[in-house]
């Protein structure tokens, strides 16, 4: 496998960490985090002058035809950057599912102002009892005529109080855990009988809970089949889970950067901390575990593509891996760096957080072991295999 970066892969990789060095310092972040809606409209203003929302849209919806690897390089520059701007739920999850599923007047419809940096989206999929399970949805979708009626309740929908546009799922059949029957539809955020009550979760990120009191919707907002959404969903979360280990892998390489100038800073007995052999074996067992982190999100990446097998067994394989090397690194940062590592003026305990968090969103460490376990015993439907969405905590 050939890990060298093209030409066009260095240069989107240099100028989202131009980017982010320049003008997504630790003090406009934590100053973003007071606003109502938790992120910055011109910085996603500039995301879209950049060409990054379209990153891994393709060149007929007007994207920029990225893969993997693409989206990893993004993904990184913003783990480094700490980055609250919805990327994840607007480009990655809903408008993914758009391009996966819509018709030609949909994807012209959502797409266009997407990519345009004019319209946020927000899948809305888990629900307070799904737990990590994708195939878990309990929200009905009644036909009513040419439409549908959808009532019930999703939780933890990430960046949804802030969104214009839901990408909801909704069963049109089947039992409540069954793959088959889940369908999806496109809902405007302010529709009738659509409530959200949005908070800040632990990590600074926004998210929502999301109730649907008979809300109706056209034929024109179902999203391909009804009741055969199901695939198209476990792909995209997919592309999710592999852009969050590679936001993880930022994370803790900033994580480790910073903790290194701790170290070589703060001084005891007259001597910097640093030069204590202790501390520096510590200080390498965060950079092995972060090279070890950096080749499963690199893997992932690559294999987005394959057959599903295949892609679920190294996804899961990879959000196991950086899950329990993202924790560790969280902790040994904090422990090497004292009470300082968890103020909450201090970026270091931004970047914990935010590594704890990642290992819970799309399953966590314990989960993903399971379901590895799972896939390579042969159980593909449900259960344990089912890819997760988010954790309901």
């Amino acid at each position: 496998m050939d890990f060298n970066l093209t030409d066009e892969q260095r240069m989107l990789q240099d100028t989202v960490a131009r980017l982010i060095r320049e003008q997504y310092d630790f003090e406009s972040r934590m100053k973003l985090l007071e606003t109502p809606e938790g992120y910055s409209k011109d910085i996603w203003a500039q995301f879209a002058d950049l060409g990054l929302l379209g990153i891994p849209f393709s060149e007929e919806s007007g994207g920029f035809g990225g893969g993997g690897i693409e989206l990893m390089l993004v993904m990184q520059e913003f783990g480094r950057g700490l980055v609250v701007e919805p990327y994840l739920a607007t480009v990655v999850l809903a408008g993914s599912l758009v391009e996966a599923l819509g018709s030609d007047a949909q994807k012209e419809a959502v797409l266009e102002p997407v990519i345009g940096g004019e319209r946020i989206m927000a899948f809305a999929h888990g629900e307070p009892e799904s737990r990590y399970e994708l195939s878990a949805v309990r929200t009905r979708a009644e036909k009513t005529g040419a439409g549908y009626k959808l009532t019930g309740h999703k939780a933890v929908v990430l960046h949804g109080d802030a969104a214009d546009q839901l990408v909801v799922s909704a069963r049109v059949g089947g039992k409540d855990s069954d793959t088959n029957g889940i369908g999806l539809f496109l809902v405007d955020a302010d529709a009738k009988g659509v409530s959200r009550r949005g908070y800040q979760t632990a990590d600074g990120l926004r998210a929502a809970e999301l109730r649907l009191d008979g809300v109706e919707v056209g034929a024109d907002a179902v999203l391909g089949e009804p009741g055969k959404a199901y695939a198209a969903i476990e792909q995209v979360v997919g592309r999710a889970i592999a852009a969050l280990c590679a936001e993880a892998v930022g994370a803790m390489e900033a994580s480790c950067n910073l903790t290194l100038e701790y170290l070589n800073q703060r001084k005891q007995f007259g001597v910097p901390i640093g030069k204590f052999q202790a501390l520096q074996h510590r200080m390498v067992d965060m950079s092995i575990e972060l090279e070890q982190a950096r080749s499963m999100a690199i893997l992932a990446a690559s294999r987005l593509h394959e057959e599903r097998k295949l892609r679920e067994q190294t996804l899961s394989a990879a959000k196991a891996r950086i899950g329990k090397a993202g924790r560790f690194i969280a902790e040994q940062s904090i422990q090497l760096h004292g009470g300082i590592g968890m103020t909450w003026e201090y970026a270091g305990a931004h970047y914990a957080k935010r590594l704890v968090m990642i290992d819970h969103v799309l399953g966590d460490t314990d989960y993903h072991v399971e379901r590895f376990v799972a896939l390579t015993d042969g159980q593909t439907e449900g259960g344990a295999a089912g890819t997760p969405l988010a954790a309901n905590a």
